[in-house]
């Protein structure tokens, strides 16, 4: 009996058992099936598919005249799915280590990941296809990316910036604007048959690439040419550490050149040093010296305080001023002057005569006028990294802190702020929203936005405005910026020499050298800014450096026929290909070369020969000889319309004909 109970006992026991196991399954089963299916489901297409992104093409960067500036070229990427490279990862590993110069261990790591898609390399030449072969190797993937190229080297390295591998802006204006630049990434999904060969399928989704809208810049290319060329021989004739050159129409605020030496080449931008990575012109502060004496004639003039024939006593070259708790302040001027009238010392550039009228100006007018011209506040030029600069309040200022800033110390200011306040006063008064930025356009040439010059306010009436012209052009007739004096052309300009701070004090022998002008007084079409950091030799002030350097851009600029030409409308164009352009100015100034001289200098000159050239290279030989380039595809020029050695216009359009080298296509196994 008791047997019998025991048998019945385990057999319960083991129905129980039966019972709870059959439920663990079942619930299980509900789990995968019904529950987690989505999950499963994504784990079982990952087994035979493969979702591959295809990249958007970035847009291009243009100047003003249509000149491309930054566009693209497919080269190509080695990519691997490591389920289907299983049984060939060692010899993958071997083959790329020699060809790559990388450890096996790189590529072996690569190739036993979870994942079923990694990079082996990036963007490399397509002539290492020749050495691998792909068809033979499962799972090798070879895909075609767009590379960013910058056709001009050296040219604007700073203001343009970089991109990264994965074309991303990260620097300058592809940083900038890289949101509308970057387009959007598209992908397609790959169905592997039995035998694990990934096809696209229209079973399956496929999204396509958006490409990136084109950016049109302010800048002139030829501008820039210019003012980097004059800027570095300055700045090796002076031995200066660095410099900025900065051109703007002071009509509308549109920035034609912002030049910076050390120059450096976006292609290679990673390789320079995070320094000369900045754009100075718009990341830096310096004290102005001189050339914030602006502010002081300015509020001084509009209040009435003074006339140019208003006499001050210069004290022979030492003022010493009193402060609070006895200190004083000693001010020095480089010349020992008696009396002078507020014209002359403009034109000498007295730091004492300027003190002695800050004191009639006041404190809080001063600071309103540091403050109408833009000074501590950004000028929003759209540039990233773009500082402030510093001017106290009235209520931080010590005992001589207004007598200093009449002369520019105790502030700091960018060179850009600088540009944008002497553009006021060649604009009759009325300061001007820089910018850089001219228009977006979509990738059938539609434009999407357009940057329109922009009034901020005006800074001083007119009528005082026309007073600073002529206090400024007497510097450049008889003052400290003769050496900017080009006969025949009014020019109206102001120099600047500052000491530099440097870790808390200022250093003796290390200086700011400075001259900013505009020209032709009567009509300015251009400002220009140069400024030398740390000049060496006996003669370091803003006139016997920078204003030279001054005078031999303004005299190329009033020979360019396309200075005052507004930007270039852009017609429809291929991905890799350049922008037509207008080419005659609606206007030109009395002091440039009329188009028919230039015609007939032009008339000796024939169609250059560049098959066989590179597309930067052939761009670069057509924009010097002064042809328009138009460019029909990527790679080497192939042909070109019209041909070779036929007689030449200036201006005459060059229609060149490329074609990549050979490269596979798109090939996924």
């Amino acid at each position: 009996m008791s047997i019998s109970s025991t048998s019945r006992t385990r057999l319960r026991l083991l129905q129980i058992a039966i019972l709870i196991l059959f439920g663990v399954v079942i619930a299980r089963l509900v789990q995968i099936q019904i529950l987690d299916s989505q999950k499963y489901r994504e784990i079982a297409q990952r087994q035979y598919q493969a979702k591959i992104v295809l990249p958007a093409i970035r847009g291009s960067i243009y100047d003003r005249n249509g000149i491309v500036i930054a566009s693209n070229s497919m080269i190509v990427s080695l990519a691997a799915d490591p389920m289907l490279a299983s049984e060939d990862v060692r010899s993958i590993a071997n083959t790329f280590s020699k060809i790559f110069g990388k450890p096996k261990q790189y590529y072996l790591q690569k190739l036993h990941s979870d994942s079923r898609f990694v990079w082996l390399e990036r963007k490399v030449n397509g002539n290492f296809l020749r050495k691998i072969n792909v068809k033979h190797i499962e799972g090798l993937v070879v895909l075609q990316e767009p590379k960013r190229l910058y056709y001009h080297e050296q040219l604007a390295g700073q203001l343009i910036g970089c991109t990264d591998i994965d074309n991303k802006g990260i620097a300058g204006v592809e940083l900038a604007f890289d949101a509308q630049l970057r387009g959007k990434d598209g992908y397609v999904v790959f169905q592997r048959d039995g035998l694990g060969r990934a096809r696209p399928s229209v079973d399956y989704p496929r999204q396509d690439p958006i490409n990136g809208h084109g950016i049109v810049l302010t800048i002139d290319l030829n501008l820039q040419a210019i003012a980097e060329k004059e800027l570095k021989k300055g700045i090796e004739k002076n031995k200066a550490e660095g410099g900025i050159v900065i051109l703007l129409q002071p009509k509308t605020g549109e920035v034609l050149a912002l030049a910076q030496y050390p120059s450096i080449n976006s292609n290679d931008f990673g390789d320079y040093n995070l320094a000369d990575q900045k754009l100075r012109a718009v990341t830096d502060l310096f004290e102005p010296g001189s050339l914030f004496k602006i502010v002081t004639a300015s509020a001084a003039l509009e209040h009435d305080m003074v006339t140019l024939q208003k006499e001050f006593f210069a004290e022979n070259g030492v003022y010493v001023v009193s402060a609070a708790g006895g200190k004083g302040r000693k001010i020095t001027d480089m010349h020992k002057y008696g009396w002078l009238t507020f014209q002359e010392a403009m034109e000498v550039s007295s730091n004492i005569v300027m003190a002695k009228v800050s004191d009639l100006i006041g404190s809080e007018r001063f600071y309103r006028m540091s403050r109408n011209y833009g000074f501590g506040v950004a000028t929003n030029v759209g540039f990233p990294g773009e500082v402030k600069g510093v001017l106290k309040k009235p209520v931080e200022w010590s005992g001589t802190t207004l007598n200093s800033l009449s002369f520019g110390y105790e502030v700091g200011v960018t060179p850009i702020q600088i540009a944008v306040a002497y553009a006021a006063v060649a604009n009759n008064g009325m300061l001007m929203k820089p910018y850089i930025f001219a228009r977006e356009q979509a990738a059938m040439g539609q434009t999407v936005w357009e940057a329109q010059p922009e009034k901020i306010r005006n800074v001083i009436s007119e009528s005082t405005a026309q007073t600073l012209k002529g206090l400024f052009e007497g510097v450049v007739e008889r003052g400290t910026g003769a050496p900017a004096k080009i006969p025949g052309v009014r020019i109206a300009g102001k120099t600047g020499t500052s000491r530099k701070y440097i870790e808390g004090r200022y250093e003796t022998g290390t200086y700011t050298a400075s001259f900013v002008g505009f020209f032709p007084v009567e009509d300015p079409q251009i400002v220009c800014l140069v400024m030398m950091d740390n000049p060496r030799g006996d003669n370091y002030t803003g006139g016997t450096t920078s204003a030279p350097v001054f005078r031999a851009i303004a005299e190329q600029l009033l020979n360019y026929i396309h200075l005052f030409k507004p930007i270039a409308p852009m017609a429809h164009v291929s991905n890799n290909s350049i922008p037509e352009r207008d080419l005659p100015p609606k206007n030109v100034h009395r002091y440039r070369i009329t188009e028919e001289k230039k015609a007939r200098a032009f008339e000796a000159h024939s169609i250059p020969d560049v098959r066989g050239y590179s597309v930067r290279r052939a761009i670069t030989v057509l924009t010097v000889g002064k042809f328009q380039p138009i460019v029909n595809g990527s790679g080497t020029v192939v042909s070109q319309i019209p041909t070779a050695g036929q007689p030449a216009t200036e201006g005459m359009k060059i229609t060149l004909v490329c074609q990549p080298k050979a490269v596979s296509t798109l090939t996924a196994r």
